[in-house]
């Protein structure tokens, strides 16, 4: 029984249930460790980040359910976008938020005229982005994300806080949508590799994110990559990107299951707070 989550997300961003009703649901399938990840404020227009005004919201609810449910580690994280050097998780913006532990993620790039656009929603919105706002250029699209991924490992800052890296690859979901073989692209393929090779280089934490495994049956990262990550020690963490309390664990005892299959589950270092 996995008993920790680190992602999930609040009635103060784009979550669908309240955090009383995550932890209810948490604690009644034998969960001990919850974190909270929403959204964190960013710059670009976006119906699913917090507000700057609903941060005090956030972390006076932390306090409300610490105290009723006591038997439980609740933990005060955020989901941080990167958007430039000047925007995500390793600013004095953050630092401020005073966050148990961060998630940075890209969800946003900008378009070749240099205005970000979301690429993490549904298939349909991004199609949609994807022939208004990106040209119809797939490729552009894709290299820009692994781009953006990279410009934001450089910018870590090493032994500041706890850093999860949030579903690392998950622009192939989307893309795979156009182009069903956009995984086997060399582009592809060489840009994943970097990434994936400068990330165990940092201190950053890889999350196994499950959250797609009951609709399309894969996890963030592809499990292609696990041995490299967890063979090398590197720390990883298992989460479920929940945004109901139906999808509390969804996906999380799959990957276990598969880590056993693998036989990494005793290899690599499974990240707790």
């Amino acid at each position: 029984m996995i008993r920790q989550n680190l992602h999930s997300h609040t009635q103060f961003c784009d979550g669908r249930s309240t955090m009383e009703e995550m932890i209810q649901a948490a604690r009644k399938a034998g969960f001990r460790t919850w974190g909270f990840s929403p959204h964190a404020p960013i710059s670009v227009d976006s119906p699913c980040n917090m507000s700057e005004d609903s941060v005090s919201l956030y972390k006076q609810e932390i306090e409300r359910l610490r105290n009723k449910f006591p038997d439980m580690t609740i933990l005060a994280g955020m989901e941080v976008d990167f958007i430039n050097e000047d925007e995500g998780h390793f600013t004095a913006k953050v630092d401020n938020y005073k966050p148990d532990f961060v998630i940075s993620s890209v969800h946003f790039i900008p378009n070749q005229e240099g205005v970000y656009y979301d690429i993490d929603g549904s298939p349909e919105r991004f199609l949609k982005n994807l022939q208004t706002a990106f040209h119809n250029d797939l490729d552009y699209v894709v290299r820009t994300f692994w781009e953006q991924t990279i410009r934001m490992i450089k910018c870590h800052v090493p032994g500041r806080r706890p850093t999860i890296i949030g579903h690392i690859d998950k622009i192939a979901r989307n893309a795979s949508t156009v182009n069903p073989n956009i995984e086997s692209e060399p582009y592809y393929k060489e840009m994943a590799e970097k990434t994936i090779a400068l990330a165990m280089a940092s201190d950053m934490i890889f999350e196994i994110n499950t959250k797609q495994w009951e609709v399309a049956e894969r996890f963030f990262p592809h499990q292609r990559y696990w041995q490299k990550i967890i063979l090398s020690g590197h720390p990883y963490v298992i989460s479920s990107d929940a945004h109901h309390v139906d999808k509390i664990s969804s996906g999380m005892n799959e990957a276990m299951k598969l880590l056993k299959e693998y036989k990494l589950v005793d290899k690599g270092n499974l990240f707790e707070i």
